[in-house]
């Protein structure tokens, strides 16, 4: 699996935890979660390399949902294991 395809499968999983997904140019930063009027908004930055927003996503996943809880593959539970735990 490929950067691009890890971050779709963590973005899917966002939405599917009802995060709105919002592509923006942001300097490369890779974006990150946040919340606006207590809805959750991951912004991607269009100008990041996708292993960078895909380390974010990440963490973003295991912030707003049990990951023992779903069904992840496997490929993409092992990323989010080995990324969510380092901290900026």
């Amino acid at each position: 699996m490929n950067d691009q395809q890890i971050l779709d499968e963590l973005l899917a999983l966002l939405e599917a935890k009802g995060v709105l997904i919002r592509s923006e140019a942001l300097a490369g930063s890779g974006g990150g979660l946040c919340t606006v009027k207590g809805r959750h908004i991951f912004f991607v930055d269009t100008q990041a390399a996708a292993a960078d927003v895909a380390v974010l996503c990440a963490r973003a996943v295991t912030k707003i949902a049990d990951i023992e809880t779903l069904y992840i593959r496997p490929q993409i539970r092992q990323f989010i294991e080995n990324n969510s735990e380092r901290i900026d």
